[in-house]
Formats: structure tokens, C-alpha cells, sequence
């Protein structure tokens, strides 16, 4: 067998020298494995998650529990992907919201990238949906993620509209 060395090398997407843990908003995509249709329907444009997409649901709004520099923002389950904005705060305090001021009295947390935010995410839902399919190892997700800093409110306006409109776009996405 001929190795190739080249075979199992993946080109990052990211931007390249970008600090992902910085303060800022990203919208993400997340897609499922092989795209398979796997969290539910579309059904008069409206999503109908299912067993496995209530547990993508209750995964993603319980990461600010894991990483206490982050706020959800729009967030949406699709049949074969998802789309959300995540926020991350200050690194230096443990408070969410915009605005506030750390104290001495607040403690320490550890603060994660987007990287390691978005692999909890996906390994979080991956292990409770193949529990719960008895299937352990199974792939959920596709092996990457596409991520957008969201640079100016126009932009989050945009997305947030996006986002929440999908559902109801889904019989005209290919």
C-alpha cells in the first residue's frame, strides 16, 4: 500500500491568525453527517424536532453552563443542520451579560474558543443522541463547521433574520 501523506490532512477554514476566544459574535452552521435528515421536519414551515433534535435543543442551551463567556443568541434546528449565534464575552469575568463589570467577588472560570465550544457542542449531543439510539460511535455531525464573525449590528440583523426565517424557507433550499 502506497501511504499518502497528504490523504488525511485537512485544510483549516478558519481565518487564518484569527483568535476564535477573543470578544465577539459568531454565527455558525453546523450540518449533519452526510446530511442526513436527522432532527426532525419541516412541516408548514415550521420545524417539528424530534427526539434527537429536542436533545441538539437542550445541548446547545446548556453550553453557557460550561462556558460562562458565552450568551446564545438566535439559534435554529434544521432536519440536516443548524444555524445559531454564539457570543462571547469578556474572558475575564464569569457574567454574560453586555455591560457588566466583574467584581472581586465573582470566581474564576475557564474560558474556551469557538473551536472547543463548538466541539462540546457536538460531542455533547452526539454521545446523548446515540444513547439514546443505542448506537454508540455513530456519526452525527459532519467533521467540520462553517463559523462568520459577525462584524457590525446590520450583519447580526441580517443573520438573526436568517436565522429565524429558515424553517420557513426549507421547501425552497435544495
Amino acid at each position: 500500500m502506497i501511504c499518502n501523506p497528504d490523504r488525511n490532512h485537512r485544510r483549516s477554514i478558519r481565518l487564518k491568525g484569527y483568535d476564535y476566544s477573543q470578544v465577539g459574535c459568531y454565527f455558525i452552521t453546523i450540518c449533519t453527517h452526510n446530511r442526513e435528515m436527522s432532527f426532525g421536519n419541516v412541516v408548514d414551515g415550521l420545524m417539528k424536532l424530534n427526539e434527537y433534535g429536542k436533545m441538539v435543543a437542550n445541548t446547545w442551551n446548556d453550553l453557557p453552563n460550561h462556558n460562562h463567556n458565552i450568551q446564545m443568541d438566535n439559534f435554529v434546528i434544521m432536519p440536516n443542520h443548524v444555524h445559531g449565534v454564539i457570543v462571547i464575552n469578556d474572558v475575564g469575568t464569569d457574567t454574560v451579560g453586555a455591560g457588566s463589570e466583574p467584581t472581586p467577588t465573582k470566581k474564576k472560570h475557564k474560558h474556551h474558543g469557538l473551536p472547543e465550544i463548538i466541539r462540546q457542542f457536538k460531542t455533547f449531543s452526539a454521545r446523548r443522541i446515540n444513547k439514546i439510539r443505542q448506537s454508540p460511535d455513530i456519526h452525527v455531525w459532519q467533521r467540520n463547521y462553517f463559523e462568520h464573525i459577525i462584524r457590525n449590528e446590520n450583519e447580526m440583523n441580517r443573520i438573526r433574520k436568517y436565522i429565524s426565517e429558515n424553517s420557513s424557507k426549507w421547501d425552497m433550499d435544495n
